[in-house]
């Protein structure tokens, strides 16, 4: 047999040899045992990742109940009407007094303004009672309302640093009350004041988030609310505290950044509004130093006293409007 034969005998055996090796090569996974052990460990650990992500979502969903309920708990204590006291005020302003001194002491200012009024400047029997009620209960709750706001304003700008004081004393190892109790001995007033009176609450047996939510009542401020939110949803739900209240830092710097901000943009127009309500009285006062005669009209006749009526009317409705407009919300 001469080599053409031979080479024309074996081409077909070749390629029905490699037919055959694609096709088994092809068919072999579906007929090995390695092919059915594949199948069984994907259906077990479909089973098991089955079985762990309802696990995992089933334990989701009951942080995210418990989440839910500590929120609704919250909003309807803080729906509730509480009527505020005077002394609740008073513990708002920082002050050590009782209620009764600070009505004896607006009781005496209603009466020197009164007497003030009768006798040195002569005024009718309605200005002075009008000048009476200024001096005991206009004056003294404005000058109250004016140390309550310095007060929580001093204590909104240090509470990011105690949070943060809270944050690496957690991320070390302390405790959460641990942390709180450095917070009462090291920080300035009034943030030491009020969280000593959150560690005096605790050794009592109170909560941690209940002493925090009665610092919401003597300290309403948005920015304690959510320090008393994420402190109670953590201890119900549980979660990275650290992380939350560095999260919760960071929202009151950018806060506090805005305010600073706001108070800049709008310091011109509120010295504008300053002086435009304090030029028609302050001309007054000065004409009535140069010349008493010339102003005293204003004060003894009907006409006279009917203008100065209508002229601190208008007043005070243009004071009120210009605050309205440099007092901004955010």
């Amino acid at each position: 047999m001469d080599g053409n034969a031979l080479s024309t005998l074996l081409l077909p055996l070749m390629v029905s040899a490699a037919f055959a090796g694609g096709i088994y090569a092809l068919v072999y996974p579906y007929i090995s045992t390695e092919r059915q052990k594949e199948k069984r460990l994907e259906s077990v650990v479909g089973v098991r990742a089955r079985k762990s992500g309802g696990a995992l979502a089933e334990i989701q969903s009951s942080r995210k109940k418990s989440v839910a309920d500590t929120l609704k708990d919250m909003d309807e204590r803080q729906k509730k009407d509480k009527k505020i006291t005077m002394r609740l005020r008073m513990e708002r302003a920082g002050l050590k007094q009782s209620p009764r001194d600070f009505y004896i002491l607006s009781a005496t200012l209603g009466i020197i303004l009164a007497g003030i009024a009768y006798s040195i400047f002569d005024l009718p029997v309605g200005a002075v009672v009008v000048a009476g009620f200024l001096g005991a209960f206009g004056i003294p709750r404005w000058i109250l309302s004016k140390i309550t706001s310095r007060r929580q304003q001093k204590f909104s700008s240090q509470l990011a640093n105690a949070i943060d004081v809270i944050v690496r004393g957690v991320k070390s190892g302390l405790p959460l009350n641990e942390c709180i109790q450095v917070i009462a001995r090291e920080s300035p007033e009034p943030l030491a004041g009020e969280f000593r009176s959150v560690v005096e609450q605790q050794r009592l047996g109170v909560p941690i988030g209940d002493g925090l939510e009665r610092m919401c009542e003597r300290m309403p401020l948005a920015e304690v609310r959510f320090l008393s939110i994420v402190i109670s949803i953590q201890q119900q739900a549980g979660g990275n505290l650290s992380e939350a209240l560095a999260n919760l830092s960071g929202v009151l710097r950018d806060r506090q950044s805005l305010a600073m901000k706001v108070k800049a943009l709008s310091a011109e127009a509120k010295a504008s509004a300053m002086v435009l309500a304090s030029l028609p009285p302050g001309v007054m006062f000065m004409v009535y130093l140069s010349s008493p005669g010339y102003m005293m009209p204003l004060f003894t006749t009907t006409m006279g006293r009917f203008m100065v009526g209508i002229g601190a009317a208008w007043m005070m409705m243009g004071v009120l409007v210009m605050r309205k407009m440099i007092n901004f919300k955010f």
